[in-house]
C-alpha cells in the first residue's frame, strides 16, 4: 500500500532573519516529497499584504526573480512580494510535470496531479499561513511556461498575473489563449517574451501574439517582447525585468513627465486625480498602497501651479492620516484656510505645524515665516 504524504512544511526561524528557506514539502496530491524555495522581505510583517509569485524552473528562475523583486521594491518600482519557487530540475521531472497529451492539449496524470499540488495545497499553505495581497503571478520558462495557461481556463483565472518565457506550447494552444482572453472579465496581465532566434514554436508563438493583440479589452493587458540579441538562455533574465517593468509600472512614483504631460494637463482638481490614481493601482493590483511622500508633493506643486486650492484641504486631511508626526497635514491646512480667508484658522495651523517635525522641503523656518506674516497683517 502506498504511503500517503501530507502536506504539511515546517518552516524555522524567524521571517527577519532567514528571507530564504529552502524546505521539503510532502504533498499528499502527487504522493512525493518536492523541493521548495520560499522568500519573504526582510522587513516581512502581519499587517502588510505582500502579492505572491509563483516561479516554476526554482532551479534557474527563483534566484533571478528574487534578485529582481528586491532590487525592484527598494527603488519603489514594484511592491515587496511572498516568492515560492518550485524546484522541478533532479531527473529532469519539468517534463514530467508540466507534459501535455499531443491529441487533446491538456495535461497528462502527472501534470494534473501537479496543477493540483501548485493550486490546492502549496498555495493555499501560503495564503492562509502568511499575510498575501490577493494578487498572485505565474511565471515559467519553455514547458513550465506553457503550464501557467491551465491556470488562465477555470471560471476565473487563478492567477492574475502571467510570464511566459519563451514556451513550448500544447496543443491548439496558439488559438486557446487568445479565445480565452477574449471572453476573460477580469483583469488580467499576460506577458510573452522571445528570443529572435528561431525555436520550434516560434511561429505558433507568433501565431498567439496576432490574435492576443488583435484583442481590445481594457481588462486584458497584454505585453510581447521579442530581443535581438537574447538566446534560449538568456532570454529568461530579458523576461523577468521586463514583465515587473510592464506589470508594475502603475506602482512607481510619479515622474516628472506624468506631472508635467498628465497632472497639469487634467481637467479634475488634482487631488482628484491622486485618487484616482490610487484607486487604479488597487483595482490592477489587488492591494491597497500607501500615497507616497513623493507624490504627496508633486500634487501640492500641481496644486500652487493651477490655483487649485481646494485640493490642499483632502491632501491635508490625508498628511494627517499618513504622516501624522510631520508638518505636512497642518502647514497644508493652513495654506488652504490662508486662500479661504480665514487667517485666525490658518495661523492655528502653521502654529501647530511649527511644533511638528520637518520633512521633505518643509522647515520650522517656512511655518514661522507664515506666522509672522499673518502677525504683521492682521496683529495676531
Amino acid at each position: 500500500m502506498k504511503k500517503i504524504l501530507l502536506p504539511i512544511i515546517v518552516l524555522c526561524g524567524f521571517l527577519g532573519t532567514a528571507q530564504v528557506k529552502k524546505e521539503i514539502f510532502e504533498s499528499f496530491k502527487l504522493q512525493e516529497r518536492r523541493d521548495v524555495s520560499y522568500y519573504f522581505p526582510e522587513d516581512y510583517v502581519e499587517d502588510k499584504k505582500y502579492p505572491l509569485i509563483v516561479v516554476l524552473d526554482a532551479d534557474y528562475l527563483f534566484d533571478l526573480v528574487v534578485a529582481h523583486n528586491k532590487f525592484y521594491s527598494r527603488h519603489d518600482r514594484m511592491p515587496q512580494a511572498i516568492i515560492v519557487g518550485v524546484h522541478q530540475s533532479e531527473g529532469d521531472i519539468r517534463w514530467e510535470d508540466c507534459d501535455f497529451e499531443q491529441a487533446s492539449g491538456l495535461p497528462t496524470e502527472k501534470g494534473v496531479k501537479f496543477y493540483e499540488f501548485l493550486g490546492t495545497e502549496l498555495i493555499p499553505y501560503l495564503e492562509t499561513s502568511y499575510s498575501t495581497a490577493p494578487f498572485k503571478m505565474f511565471i515559467g520558462y519553455d514547458i513550465t511556461a506553457n503550464f501557467g495557461n491551465y491556470f488562465l481556463f477555470k471560471d476565473k483565472s487563478f492567477f492574475n498575473a502571467y510570464l511566459s518565457i519563451s514556451p513550448v506550447l500544447a496543443t491548439e494552444m496558439e488559438s486557446r489563449v487568445p479565445s480565452r482572453l477574449s471572453d476573460i472579465d477580469q483583469e488580467i496581465f499576460y506577458n510573452v517574451v522571445l528570443e529572435k532566434a528561431k525555436t520550434e514554436d516560434r511561429n505558433r508563438i507568433l501565431q498567439m501574439n496576432n490574435a492576443i493583440s488583435s484583442i481590445n479589452k481594457e481588462n486584458v493587458h497584454y505585453f510581447f517582447d521579442e530581443y535581438e540579441d537574447a538566446d534560449h538562455v538568456s532570454i529568461a533574465a530579458y523576461g523577468i525585468s521586463k514583465s515587473f517593468d510592464n506589470i508594475f509600472k502603475p506602482f512607481r512614483p510619479i515622474t516628472p513627465k506624468e506631472y508635467k504631460e498628465q497632472i497639469l494637463t487634467a481637467d479634475v482638481p488634482v487631488f482628484d486625480y491622486l485618487e484616482n490614481r490610487y484607486a487604479m493601482i488597487e483595482k490592477l493590483l489587488g492591494f491597497k498602497k500607501e500615497v507616497e511622500l513623493n507624490d504627496i508633493m508633486a500634487i501640492y506643486a500641481a496644486s500652487r501651479k493651477k490655483d487649485d486650492f481646494e485640493s490642499l484641504k483632502p491632501l491635508a486631511e490625508l498628511c494627517k492620516k499618513q504622516f501624522p508626526e510631520t508638518m505636512l497635514g497642518f502647514y497644508f491646512e493652513g495654506e488652504y484656510l490662508e486662500e479661504l480667508g480665514e487667517p485666525k484658522k490658518a495661523f492655528k495651523a502653521f502654529e501647530k505645524a511649527f511644533q511638528m517635525k520637518e520633512i521633505d522641503f518643509l522647515t520650522k523656518e517656512m511655518a514661522l515665516e507664515k506666522i509672522d506674516a499673518l502677525k504683521a497683517d492682521f496683529g495676531y
